[in-house]
């Protein structure tokens, strides 16, 4: 069982594969570091509570020390990021657009996905991953709609990780041009950690949840190039204060982009929409460029990463 997360020993299962993959490239247990802000909206400290991420590690496992907490940390991440890379240039040299959807559970995710991939029909060929510990719900919903899905079912595991993307993609053979939606599993916490070699990720996070969701779980938030502000056809009928949660989330993350949507009433989904196009259109032409050229810009786009993480971790 992970010290921090609750990524088990379990078994990663991906559709119609024989035996089991595990969920970590290494077969350990991990910690993942967490930035846990000890300040909240109301601007004070409480001074009497306990926190247990404020260590190098970011975290707390019983048993374990703070540094062979980081090292471990270090060797899954460095194998993640090193899979996640490979997948990055494999989507590059394809043009396929990539993007890694974040939310906690019941956000609306697989609704969007759903309304996405109807509207889109004619224009982009949409292909899924669904990532859950168990079931392919999600992936039915998907498939229902005449899109191609692979359902990956990660056991005790709460996040996708490189590795299990990568395995997907053998399988689901996304054609080139096409806008693949890797839908992780339902957590703010873990998939932050985990780049997966997608063009961006965007979090969905419903009115539903509270308008201090970006405060309580900042890495994800930090980590996320747009927010999809979901469920907004909710906002007479729940307290929520829009322009409140679009500080908190820009107060960890100046440069988040901000959509305020409803995937079933089709409030704001012409924005969302556009924003997919335009990087779908974005990864075809770089896909025309030179080799050259696209693999410097391959190089630029990793030294970034690397120097985000840094930033954000030191």
């Amino acid at each position: 069982m992970c010290t921090t997360c609750g990524c088990g020993q379990g078994e990663t299962r991906i559709e119609g594969a024989r035996g089991h993959e595990h969920a970590h490239a290494d077969g350990t247990a991990h910690s993942h570091a967490h930035d846990h802000a000890d300040e909240h909206g109301h601007g004070h400290r409480d001074r009497d509570d306990l926190h247990f991420g404020r260590g190098p590690a970011g975290a707390h496992a019983p048993g374990m020390t703070q540094a062979r907490m980081v090292q471990i940390e270090r060797d899954i991440l460095g194998k993640n990021d090193a899979l996640a890379a490979a997948n990055r240039r494999r989507f590059a040299e394809r043009g396929v657009f990539a993007v890694n959807l974040v939310s906690s559970p019941g956000s609306g995710k697989t609704t969007l996905l759903v309304k996405t991939i109807e509207a889109l029909k004619g224009k982009h060929r949409v292909v899924v991953i669904e990532g859950d510990q168990e079931t392919s719900f999600d992936a039915d919903r998907i498939r229902a709609t005449g899109a191609n899905a692979l359902q990956v079912n990660t056991g005790k595991g709460c996040h996708l990780d490189a590795g299990m993307v990568a395995k997907a993609v053998e399988r689901l053979a996304p054609p080139a041009g096409s806008v693949l939606m890797i839908e992780n599993v339902g957590n703010l916490v873990c998939p932050a950690g985990f780049d997966l070699g997608e063009a961006h990720r965007v979090v969905v996070l419903s009115v539903t949840e509270g308008e201090d969701k970006p405060l309580k779980y900042p890495d994800m938030f930090r980590r996320s190039d747009v927010m999809l502000l979901n469920k907004v056809d909710l906002l007479p009928h729940v307290e929520f204060d829009v322009a409140k949660c679009v500080e908190y989330a820009r107060r960890v993350n100046p440069g988040i982009r901000v959509i305020e949507l409803s995937a079933t009433k089709g409030q704001g989904m012409g924005e969302w929409l556009a924003w997919v196009e335009q990087g779908a259109a974005s990864a075809h032409a770089a896909r025309s460029e030179p080799a050259g050229a696209l693999a410097a810009r391959l190089v630029e786009r990793e030294e970034l990463a690397a120097a985000l993480k840094r930033r954000f971790s030191g």
